[in-house]
């Protein structure tokens, strides 16, 4: 089993988790078993996709999962501040920015294994004015 408690990204998501749990404690009735629950899974998700991808060979297809967990959390925060579910503004862009300091981390990770990925060994193709030599 691979550690993942040392990871920036993970200790980010971790955080931004526990923060939403917090958070969404404090929301309106209406909002917290709504958008609220959405919130919370979507933190949740999160975290356990840097868990996987930390723990399998090819990462790229956990962090493109990922990348996409991290939109949508994005879209259901805009959506639970647009509709009065933070109770400021404040709460709101600290969540955003969190979610936007682990996008930022995820994109580079994935970056970093496109970089570091094996180069294949293949020939070379040929040309097709080659023949002619």
């Amino acid at each position: 089993m691979a550690r993942y408690d040392h990871l920036p990204i993970y200790r980010e998501a971790y955080d931004l988790a526990l923060h939403i749990e917090k958070i969404v404690r404090n929301f309106s009735r209406y909002h917290k078993y709504t958008l609220g629950t959405e919130l919370r899974n979507k933190s949740r998700n999160i975290v356990e996709k840097i868990i996987e991808a930390n723990n399998t060979e090819n990462r790229r297809t956990p962090l493109l999962e990922l990348r996409l967990e991290l939109e949508t959390l994005k879209v259901f925060t805009r959506l639970c501040h647009d509709s009065g579910g933070f109770s400021s503004t404040r709460s709101y862009l600290h969540i955003a920015e969190r979610i936007t300091n682990i996008a930022k981390q995820n994109e580079g990770w994935i970056r970093s294994r496109a970089i570091n990925r094996p180069a294949r060994s293949e020939t070379p193709l040929k040309r097709a004015d080659d023949s002619r030599l």
